[in-house]
């Protein structure tokens, strides 16, 4: 079991299937359980499987980061062959599992996000330090997945909205991310952004992105999309947005961040 864990990531796969469950629930229309489970297992599903591709094609550099020297492939517990054909197993389930539950829209925009992350974002990320911008179109396109598969087309505005702040919110949680782990990445030669600057932290452009995804995450009732709870809406997801602004504590805005887009999710099904 905890081979499974290290190589398939759950808690990010569970995750991506959670924002799709997001962008189902943001679409007017009444709510198929079935349907939804479908959606939620499926982008699961598919996260689960980039990992494992994702292994396969990085596991030289996993063998050089204390972070990820104990995966599967490093540790020598499982072949690339044997980790390749179990992401091509979880693959072909999720894209049949979108197809039952939505057509075949929900199925190719999960295959694209899917070839996106590994063969441009995974490559990218030893080149430059603007891979998360290229890297964070993938984590934006499981609620679109969701609104598809509820009847929406994938450029109706509501969706656009959503999708936009999941992508704000995946940069500067990623941007945290790898200042925990800076010596790692350089170990393994990965450019970095640096986001302290004279001893302060974050920086200044890590407290801007924030603030647009404060002002982001305030488009949807401005617009009309979020028509219920719009008090609630403030006070549990934007307010605690403008309060990372301000904070100078690491802990805080790195636990406030991992929330965003469960609290996201929780918000629309209270909303229903």
């Amino acid at each position: 079991m905890g081979i499974l864990f290290r190589l398939f990531r759950p808690r990010l796969a569970l995750l991506n299937g959670a924002t799709a469950v997001g962008g189902y629930l943001l679409f007017p229309a009444v709510v198929d359980s079935v349907q939804l489970v479908e959606v939620f297992t499926g982008v699961s599903l598919l996260a689960a499987a980039g990992s494992a591709f994702n292994q396969v094609l990085e596991r030289d550099v996993d063998r050089l980061m204390e972070r990820t020297c104990l995966r599967p492939l490093p540790a020598g517990e499982l072949t690339p062959g044997t980790v390749a054909s179990a992401g091509y197993a979880l693959l072909a389930a999720g894209v049949l599992l979108l197809s039952v539950a939505g057509g075949g829209m929900p199925a190719l925009l999960g295959s694209a996000a899917l070839a996106w992350y590994l063969g441009v974002y995974t490559p990218l990320k030893r080149r430059t330090t603007l891979a998360l911008a290229a890297g964070a179109l993938c984590g934006a396109i499981p609620p679109v997945i969701g609104w598809c598969c509820a009847g929406g087309e994938p450029l109706d505005y509501p969706v656009v909205i959503l999708a936009g702040l999941l992508y704000l919110w995946q940069i500067p949680h990623f941007w945290l991310l790898q200042q925990r782990h800076a010596d790692d990445y350089r170990r393994a030669g990965i450019p970095l952004l640096q986001l302290r600057r004279y001893g302060s932290y974050p920086a200044g452009l890590f407290r801007l992105w924030v603030a647009a995804l404060a002002v982001g995450a305030m488009l949807l009732p401005a617009f009309g999309v979020i028509g219920h709870l719009i008090p609630l809406w403030y006070v549990a997801l934007c307010l605690p947005l403008g309060v990372i602004v301000f904070s100078r504590s690491e802990t805080a805005i790195f636990s406030s961040l991992n929330l965003f887009p469960l609290l996201l999710t929780l918000l629309l099904f209270i909303q229903r």
